[in-house]
């Protein structure tokens, strides 16, 4: 196992724009937000959160050459495409639209509530894929205190290429994603395959501009060395090395804290 190097990447230094019926947080260069340093991280291409104010969203657009999902925290979000999908998407759904040579699609807040979700964009590991969609629904007993894995790349163990079905939802590329709630008090080990990883800790407790807030997570390898500690909104780039790790996930604060991890080659 190699020695795990921890950088971090602050909520307050992610993008961030206010729309008014779109507050949203990017990791990583998006729309008008540009960073040199924050382009992509191995597969992982975009990590935003975003809140969208109920009877709002996004229009109908197209997409191509992107496998494309969102994590939903709260409320309901709604799904249309040009492949004739029609979706209410409540908390605990992953939804994955893998766009190969094209699909165009509309997301916006299903009911009178806004909706609170993560939209992620990973590469694929090769261009001119046939259009497809998945749905996968994981209840918080699921994730509560252990890692419920989500999306794993197409054909690994334990996918099924159903539309909705058990087990994670099959991506295209080369990424793994898990989802934890993680109690206070509470600390969950993570073996990594991949050279790289990234993981953040999502930001519950509500909209928060600025240093995070909220639930505290403390991120090392168990030597003691670089460890980070992280609050909602934070992230951490992590950097594996040959042979995988292990990457110790410890609850140090007073709330549960959501947490994904990213495991990227």
């Amino acid at each position: 196992m190699s020695a795990l190097k921890f950088v971090p990447r602050r909520s307050e230094e992610r993008g961030h724009a206010s729309h008014g019926w779109l507050k949203t947080f990017h990791t990583f260069s998006f729309a008008g937000y540009f960073d040199n340093n924050h382009e992509s991280f191995g597969p992982l291409r975009v990590l935003n959160e975003d809140r969208v104010d109920a009877y709002t969203g996004f229009d109908t657009h197209s997409h191509r050459e992107f496998e494309i999902f969102s994590y939903v925290v709260e409320g309901a979000l709604e799904h249309k495409d040009s492949l004739g999908n029609i979706e209410q998407l409540p908390r605990g759904t992953l939804q994955l639209t893998s766009a190969g040579t094209g699909i165009s699609h509309s997301e916006k807040a299903y009911g009178s509530s806004p909706v609170h979700f993560l939209q992620i964009w990973a590469k694929p590991w090769k261009a001119g894929l046939q259009p497809k969609y998945y749905t996968r629904r994981f209840t918080n007993e699921e994730k509560m205190d252990k890692w419920a894995k989500v999306v794993a790349p197409y054909g690994s163990e334990g996918v099924n290429d159903e539309r909705e079905g058990e087990g994670p939802a099959p991506v295209q590329s080369a990424l793994t994603m898990y989802a934890s709630i993680v109690s206070p008090g509470t600390q969950l080990d993570r073996a990594l395959k991949g050279s790289k990883a990234y993981v953040h800790v999502v930001q519950t407790s509500g909209y928060k501009t600025g240093p995070g807030a909220g639930a505290s997570v403390k991120i090392g390898d168990g030597d003691g060395d670089g460890e980070v500690e992280l609050r909602e909104g934070d992230g951490v780039y992590v950097f594996v090395g040959a042979g995988g790790g292990i990457v110790k996930v410890e609850n140090v604060g007073e709330s549960t804290a959501e947490v994904l991890v990213f495991d990227l080659e």
